[in-house]
C-alpha cells in the first residue's frame, strides 16, 4: 500500500508521545498552581514508564518475531518506529529537565525543595550520616559483582546505585538496591520543608557500605522492563483454575527483557558499557536525566505539606455536586423507575449510582444485580454492596475482567471475595477483554418485572470518578433493559455475536453502526443537506473508521472531534480530511468520556460509550454504547460538547502535521471548560423535587430541628 494513501494518518506511538508532551506542558504553565504542576510532572513520568513497558515492549517483541512488519498507518518498519521513539524520548527528557529546574527554583524560594548533599551544612550532614548508619544501612543489600557473584536481576522500575570501585587495586562494580519500602525522602533541617531523596542519602554514604574498597564513581539508575504479558487463552484451557493461571502468568512480568535504562545526571563510560553489556541494551536505549528518576514521591511530598501551603499552591478543593435529575430526599431506585438520570463525573457525584446499588442490595423487591467490572477502587463500596446484595438473597452476577492491565492482582482478589460471598463470577472468554461498563437491576413491581439499566463511559471506581470526566446513564427504558438482559445472557454463554435492538455492542455491532451512521451522513451531504458528526474519544487508531471519516470529509460532512490522547487521523489534509477538525484537552481532570453524535442538531442521534475508536476496542473487546434519547439529557450532552469547543485555555488544535497548536484568545476572554463545569454544577436545582404535603413538611422540619439539637 502506498504512502500517499495514508498521508492523512500518523504513527500511533509517535502520536501518543505528542499527547504526553501535552501533559508535560501543563507542568510548565504558570497559570497552573505549583503543586498541580508537580503532579503533572509525575503523571508525565508515569505515563512514559507505562508506554515503554507496554507499547515499546510490544514493538520489541515484534522486532524479534516479525522484523519486516510495517505499520499500516505510517508505513514505518518496527525498527524505524523504535528509533523514532528513542529520538522523541530524548527530546522529552530535555524538556522535562528544563521544566523541573524552573519548578525547583520556585521550591527553593519556598524552602520546599530537594537539596543537594553539597549544599547541606556540616551539622545537617552529620545528622543525616547518623540517621543513615542507624536507620537505613541495616536495610540495604549491597553486592559486589565478580566471578562468584554474577550480575543480579534488576527489578523493573526500582532505583539502584551502581558503584565503580577498587579492591586491592583490582577494579570491580558494586550495586546497592534502593529499598522500595523505605521513605523516598527525608526532611532536612528544622526550618521549612526541604528534603533529601533517599537515593542521594545512600550515594553520599557509600563509604559506610563498601568499607574495604576505594570508591571511584557511582551512578543512580533505573531499568524499565517489558511488561506486555499476554494471557494465552489457549494455554489457559489446560489449567484447572483460571484465577491461578492468571496469577502465574503475571509472575513473568518482573522477569521480562530490559527496554530502557535511565541514569540520573551522569555515568562514566566504563560503567555505561558494562551495564549495556549486562542488560543487553544499546546506548540508544539509555537516557540521561537531570530530573530525579522516580517522581511518584511528589504526591507523598505534597500530601505532607502544611495545610496553608496546600491552600495556596493547589487547586481549590471541589466536592462533586448532586445531579439535577436526582432528588436527594428520595431513593434513587424509585426515581430511576420514573425517569432517566444522567450523571457527568466529576462534576456530579457518583454517590447517586452508589446509593442505587446500596438500595438495590437491601430492597426486598430487587431480585438480581448483574454488572461488568474492569477496574475498581481500593477499597470499593461497589464491591461491598454487591456482596451485601448476595448476602441478602439477591442473585448477583459479576463479569470480572481479570486482564485489566496492572489491576490484575486487585481484580483477582475482588473475584475471590465475590465468590466466597456466593456471587456468580464470570471471567470473560477467549480472545476478548470485557471493557464494557453496564449494570442491570431487576425489580419486582405491582405491574410486573422492571429493568433498571446503567451504562457508563468510565469504570466503577469511586476514586477516578473524582478525577476523570465520564458520563453515566441510568434508565428504565424497556427496550434497553431487554438488551441488557440479553447482553448478560450472551456473556454467560460466551456469545459475542448477540443481536440487540438499542445497545451497540462490540465486536458485533458497535463499529458497524458507527460506519452505517457515517454513511447516512455521507448520503445527506450528497443530497445537499446539512451533514454532521461529532465525537469525543480518548484515542482513534482504527483504520476502517479513519477511512470512513476521510470518505465523509470528502463528501462534505462536517466532522468535529475531541480526542484526548492517541490520534492517528490527521485533520485538514488537502483533498483528504479538509472537513475534519480535531482538538485535545488536557486539564485538571482527565477527559475520559466517550460521546458519538450523528446528524444536525434537529435530528441528532447521540450515544455514550465505553469504546474508543481503536482496533482493540472495536474488534477485540466487549464494549457497550447506549443511545441517549431524553431531550433534556441530549441537550445537556450537546451543551457539554459545545463548551469543550469553546475552551481557549486548555484546548489545543491538532494540525495536519500531527502537532498541537494553542487556541488564540484574548486574556479577558479566557474560557476553561472544566472550570466552567465546576461552577455550573453548583447552580442546578433538582428538576424532580417532590412536593411535600403539610404533614411531610412538618415531619421533615421537626427532624431537621432534632438533628441541629444533637
Amino acid at each position: 500500500m502506498s504512502k500517499t494513501h495514508h498521508r492523512y494518518m500518523q504513527n500511533r506511538e509517535l502520536s501518543w508521545l505528542k499527547f504526553n508532551q501535552r501533559v508535560l506542558e501543563e507542568a510548565s504553565d504558570p497559570n497552573v498552581p505549583l503543586f498541580e504542576r508537580l503532579k503533572f510532572l509525575s503523571i508525565f513520568t508515569s505515563n512514559l514508564d507505562e508506554f515503554y513497558m507496554i507499547r515499546v515492549g510490544t514493538l520489541t517483541d515484534l522486532c524479534y518475531g516479525d522484523p519486516n512488519h510495517v505499520d499500516s498507518r505510517s508505513q514505518m518498519t518496527v525498527q524505524e518506529q523504535l528509533q523514532a521513539i528513542f529520538k522523541e524520548t530524548k527530546q522529552l527528557y530535555a524538556m522535562r529537565d528544563t521544566i523541573y529546574k524552573a519548578l525547583e527554583e520556585t521550591m527553593i524560594d519556598l524552602q520546599f525543595a530537594n537539596r543537594a548533599w553539597k549544599d547541606l551544612s556540616r551539622k545537617q550532614k552529620k545528622h543525616l550520616q547518623k540517621y543513615f548508619r542507624e536507620r537505613i544501612l541495616p536495610l540495604l543489600s549491597p553486592q559486589i559483582m565478580d566471578f562468584h557473584h554474577p550480575f543480579p536481576h534488576l527489578v523493573n522500575q526500582q532505583l539502584y546505585i551502581v558503584v565503580e570501585l577498587y579492591e586491592k587495586e583490582k577494579k570491580k562494580f558494586g550495586i546497592v538496591p534502593v529499598p522500595p519500602f523505605v521513605e523516598p525522602f527525608i526532611k532536612v533541617g528544622e526550618e521549612g520543608q526541604n528534603f533529601l531523596l533517599m537515593e542521594q542519602l545512600i550515594i553520599n554514604n557509600l563509604d559506610q557500605i563498601f568499607t574495604k574498597s576505594t570508591i571511584k564513581d557511582a551512578a543512580v539508575i533505573r531499568v524499565t522492563r517489558n511488561a506486555d504479558v499476554e494471557i494465552d487463552d489457549d494455554r489457559a484451557k489446560d489449567d484447572e483454575d483460571y484465577l491461578d493461571f492468571v496469577k502465574n502468568a503475571l509472575k513473568k512480568r518482573s522477569r521480562l527483557a530490559p527496554l530502557r535504562m535511565e541514569v540520573y545526571r551522569s555515568i562514566p563510560d566504563s560503567m555505561l558499557n558494562y551495564l549495556c553489556e549486562q542488560l543487553d541494551i544499546s546506548k540508544a536505549q539509555v537516557f540521561l536525566s537531570k530530573t530525579p528518576l522516580e517522581l511518584k514521591f511528589l504526591f507523598d511530598l505534597i500530601g505532607k505539606a502544611p495545610q496553608a501551603m496546600k491552600e495556596m499552591l493547589a487547586y481549590p478543593p471541589f466536592a462533586p455536586q448532586p445531579s439535577k435529575y436526582v432528588d436527594p430526599d428520595r431513593g434513587v431506585l424509585s426515581q430511576a423507575l420514573d425517569h432517566d438520570i444522567l450523571l457527568n463525573y466529576p462534576y456530579q457525584t457518583i454517590d447517586h449510582f452508589l446509593n442505587l446499588l446500596k438500595e438495590a442490595s437491601d430492597d426486598p423487591d430487587v431480585l438480581s444485580i448483574k454488572i461488568t467490572i474492569y477496574r475498581l477502587a481500593t477499597p470499593s463500596r461497589i464491591l461491598d454492596y454487591l456482596i451485601r446484595a448476595c448476602e441478602n438473597g439477591k442473585e448477583v452476577t459479576v463479569l470480572m475482567e481479570l486482564r485489566a492491565r496492572f489491576d490484575e492482582d486487585h481484580n483477582i482478589q475482588a473475584a475471590q471475595w465475590l465468590e466466597e460471598a456466593g456471587c456468580t463470577v464470570l471471567f470473560g472468554f477467549e480472545h476478548y477483554k470485557v471493557h464494557s461498563k453496564i449494570c442491570l437491576i431487576t425489580v419486582k413491581t405491582k405491574k410486573g418485572l422492571r429493568l433498571v439499566t446503567q451504562v457508563g463511559t468510565g469504570n466503577y471506581n469511586e476514586k477516578t470518578a473524582k478525577q476523570y470526566t465520564d458520563l453515566c446513564l441510568i434508565t428504565a427504558n424497556e427496550q434497553i433493559g431487554r438488551d441488557a438482559a440479553a447482553f448478560f445472557q450472551n456473556m454467560a454463554l460466551a456469545n459475542v455475536e448477540g443481536q440487540y435492538e438499542r445497545l451497540l455492542v462490540a465486536p458485533s455491532s458497535l463499529k458497524q453502526t458507527v460506519l452505517k451512521k457515517l454513511d447516512e451522513q455521507i448520503e445527506r451531504a450528497k443530497e445537499g443537506k446539512v451533514a454532521e458528526a461529532c465525537f469525543k474519544v480518548n484515542s482513534i487508531s482504527d483504520t476502517e473508521i479513519m477511512d470512513k471519516l476521510r470518505e465523509a470529509s470528502c463528501a462534505g460532512v462536517k466532522i468535529v472531534m475531541v480526542v484526548r490522547g492517541i490520534c492517528c487521523l490527521l485533520p485538514g489534509v488537502e483533498g483528504e480530511t479538509e472537513n475534519i477538525e480535531i482538538y485535545s484537552i488536557v486539564g485538571r481532570f482527565l477527559e475520559h468520556s466517550r460521546i458519538y453524535m450523528f446528524g444536525p442538531k434537529e435530528e441528532r442521534t447521540i450515544y455514550i460509550a465505553s469504546a474508543d475508536f481503536m482496533t482493540r476496542n472495536t474488534n477485540h473487546r466487549v464494549e457497550v454504547a447506549v443511545p441517549v434519547e431524553n431531550p433534556m439529557l441530549k441537550a445537556d450532552i450537546e451543551t457539554y460538547f459545545h463548551n469543550l469547543l469553546m475552551d481557549n485555555v486548555k484546548r489545543r488544535r491538532l494540525t495536519c502535521t500531527g502537532c498541537y497548536e494553542p487556541i488564540e484568545s484574548e486574556k479577558e476572554d479566557r474560557f476553561d471548560s472544566q472550570q466552567y463545569e465546576l461552577e455550573a454544577a453548583k447552580d442546578h436545582p433538582c428538576l424532580y423535587k417532590k412536593k411535600e404535603n403539610a404533614f411531610q413538611r412538618w415531619f421533615h422540619q421537626r427532624r431537621r430541628g432534632t438533628k441541629k439539637e444533637q
